[in-house]
C-alpha cells in the first residue's frame, strides 16, 4: 500500500505533517529546534521501560529489558526514542506520516547500526492488515491528530492481548496555554511558534475516557515537569501541562 493511500481515511492533519517534515532535518541536532525533546527524552524512555519490565516481568536494569518484545513508536519523527528502545532489545517499527522524518530515521539508524522498522505510514493502516503489538506508543502525538477519538480507537487495535499502551501529550488548561504556547513557542522560543494548538490540548479525563471505550484498563499516569536550575524535565504530581499515561489489554 501506497504512503498516500494508508493515509486515505485516516486521523492524519495535513497541515501537522508539513509543519514537522520541514523540520525534518533538525531531528538530531540537541540544540536546534527539537532541544526539548532531547531533554525530555530520558522521562519518556523511564516511563516507557519501567512499566513494560513490570507487565512482561523484565529486569529494568538490564541493558536488554525488553529483548523480544514488538513495539510500535506512532509519530516517531526522526526517531529520537525508537533509536534507545531498539537498543533495549525491542523489535520497534516506527510510524510518521512525514517522508522527510522517516528519510531522516532511516539514515540515522543505519549510521548507528540499529535495525528499526522504520515505515511511512499510519497506525490505522497497520491495523488493517492485522497488525499488533506488545507495546504500542503515541507520544507527543495526539495533541497533532484530526480525530483524537478514531486515532485512539487504531492505538488500543493495536496492542495485543496483555499488552501496554503509553501515551504522553498535552492538558488543555490555562496553565498549559501560558507555559506551553506563550512560553515555550514565544518567549523562550524552545518550539517553532505554531508547533502546538492549544484547543488540539486534550485532558487526561478526556484521554483516559477514549482509552476505556475501546477496551484498555486505565494504569499509571504521571505529569512531566521542568526544572530551570537543573535544566531538566522530570516526573511530577503536576499533570497540569505535560503528562504520561498508560493503559493495559487483558491477557
Amino acid at each position: 500500500m501506497s504512503a498516500a493511500a494508508a493515509r486515505q481515511g485516516s486521523t492524519v492533519d495535513p497541515a501537522e505533517v508539513a509543519r514537522f517534515d520541514a523540520m525534518a532535518r533538525t531531528w538530531w541536532d540537541p540544540k536546534g529546534p527539537m532541544a526539548v525533546l532531547h531533554k525530555f527524552n530520558p522521562v519518556r524512555l523511564g516511563f516507557i521501560r519501567d512499566l513494560a519490565c513490570e507487565r512482561f516481568g523484565r529486569d529494568p536494569k538490564s541493558l536488554r529489558s525488553l529483548e523480544g518484545l514488538s513495539l510500535v513508536d506512532i509519530g516517531c519523527g526522526g526517531g529520537v526514542l525508537s533509536e534507545p528502545l531498539a537498543r533495549l532489545g525491542a523489535g520497534v517499527t516506527g510510524l510518521d506520516p512525514a517522508a522527510g522524518n522517516i528519510a531522516v530515521a532511516r539514515a540515522h539508524a543505519e549510521k548507528t547500526g540499529l535495525a528499526i522498522d522504520y515505515r511511512e505510514e499510519t497506525i490505522e493502516a497497520l491495523v488493517a492488515e492485522g497488525r499488533s503489538f506488545d507495546i504500542v506508543l503515541a507520544m507527543e502525538v495526539v495533541e497533532h491528530v484530526a480525530d483524537v477519538e478514531a486515532f485512539v480507537a487504531a492505538c488500543c487495535a493495536a496492542v495485543k492481548p496483555g499488552g501496554l499502551l503509553v501515551t504522553a501529550t498535552l492538558n488543555r488548561t490555562l496553565k498549559s496555554y501560558a507555559l506551553a504556547i506563550v512560553g515555550a513557542e514565544y518567549i523562550l522560543r524552545w518550539l517553532p511558534r505554531g508547533t502546538h494548538d492549544w484547543e488540539k490540548f486534550v485532558t487526561p479525563d478526556e484521554l483516559g475516557a477514549a482509552i476505556e471505550r475501546n477496551g484498555l484498563v486505565l494504569g499509571e499516569s504521571t505529569g512531566v515537569a521542568y526544572n530551570p536550575l537543573a535544566d531538566r524535565w522530570s516526573p511530577s504530581r503536576d499533570m497540569d501541562v505535560n503528562y504520561m499515561l498508560a493503559a493495559c489489554r487483558s491477557a
